[in-house]
């Protein structure tokens, strides 16, 4: 589970094999500058690798550089639209790199809560997000595509993990770390695949390990005995605050390798999970187009809001309002406008 595994680029997922990949400068002189501002609250998101912008039927529109009181996102936020299928409308996606423009980022680093914060801030209420994984077991075979619905953590604390702290207490329920409702969508649009290739496995538990160094073997065997699915570096502390911030998040993970408990097959390499990548880079971009054009359908409009979700926090709040720090309730205020008033 290598670092590059971690949310691993798109922009190798959706360029043809041994393609020369874009610079960020290159595809700006190509597109020409885009807006930095978009009026318009945004309900869906994306964070993943820049490839996304090359997504048939998706178009750039605005650039968006947003400051938060958790300090800067990882990259700017890429305004995509997107003309629905269900009902022809033009549906705005918004696009965040986890690791950053060029994954200058390691998964310790990565800005969580600026991420998450940022993509609140324009009006995202449901994301999706894309990892490549390592392998725990033997049905789940390099190339297929794995939808979790549990995590355990093998963080080791050095990330910062919530947005209730310093003069401010909430205890938010994490018993099911993923949103069944964009689960569904999500499982649906990939057996509707199953015919062009897509080898889908509803459920599964992710192991998230700190990293940016693979596990050792006796890790990984131990990871097996738990009953892991899959393993990545990226899935926590980002799901952990997406629930904090009232935000419907799934994650779709593509496995690339048998991480190194397999002793029939090597151990896990760059060069192994870049050429399963690039050898499912059809499969993957069509999966993910097929997710967002079903979310942007009227009917999982209420869904794509989260209104399941909606004033959730209020119920986990610990410390009274009256007793919030100054610096707690700037930072709540910022968060959720009007949320407390």
């Amino acid at each position: 589970m290598l670092s590059f595994r971690l949310s691993r680029h798109l922009s190798t997922l959706t360029k043809k094999p041994f393609r020369r990949i874009e610079s960020a400068k290159q595809l700006a002189k190509r597109m020409g500058p885009l807006p930095n501002t978009y009026a318009e609250p945004v309900r869906i998101a994306v964070i993943g690798g820049t490839g996304l912008r090359e997504l048939p039927g998706f178009t750039q529109v605005a650039s968006l550089d947003i400051s938060t009181p958790w300090g800067a996102p990882s990259s700017p936020i890429t305004i995509l639209h997107h003309k629905c299928s269900h009902n022809q409308k033009t549906v705005a996606v918004a696009f965040l790199s986890r690791h950053g423009a060029h994954h200058q980022i390691a998964p310790h680093e990565v800005p969580a809560r600026a991420n998450i914060a940022a993509l609140r801030s324009i009006g995202v209420r449901t994301i999706v997000a894309f990892s490549a994984v390592g392998s725990l077991q033997e049905e789940i075979k390099p190339r297929d595509f794995v939808i979790p619905d549990q995590v355990i953590d093998r963080t080791k604390g050095i990330r910062p993990f919530t947005f209730f702290e310093g003069g401010v207490v909430a205890h938010v329920p994490f018993g099911d770390p993923f949103d069944e409702g964009v689960a569904k969508i999500v499982r649906a649009c990939g057996h509707s695949l199953e015919g062009e290739g897509v080898v889908l496995h509803d459920r599964g538990t992710l192991v998230c390990m700190e990293g940016p160094q693979f596990s050792t073997r006796a890790e990984s065997k131990l990871y097996r005995s738990w009953g892991g699915s899959v393993i990545n570096m990226s899935c926590l502390p980002e799901s952990k605050l997406a629930r904090e911030a009232e935000i419907a998040y799934q994650m779709i993970c593509m496995s690339t390798d048998y991480d190194c408990w397999h002793e029939g097959t090597a151990d896990v390499t760059v060069e192994m999970v870049m050429g399963n990548m690039k050898a499912n880079a059809e499969n993957a971009k069509h999966f993910v187009t097929a997710v967002l054009d079903e979310l942007a359908a009227d009917k999982n409009s209420e869904l794509v809001q989260a209104k399941h979700v909606e004033g959730s926090v209020k119920f986990g709040l610990s410390t009274a309002q009256s007793h919030w720090s100054p610096e707690a309730t700037k930072k709540m205020n910022w968060l959720f406008p009007g949320y407390f008033n």
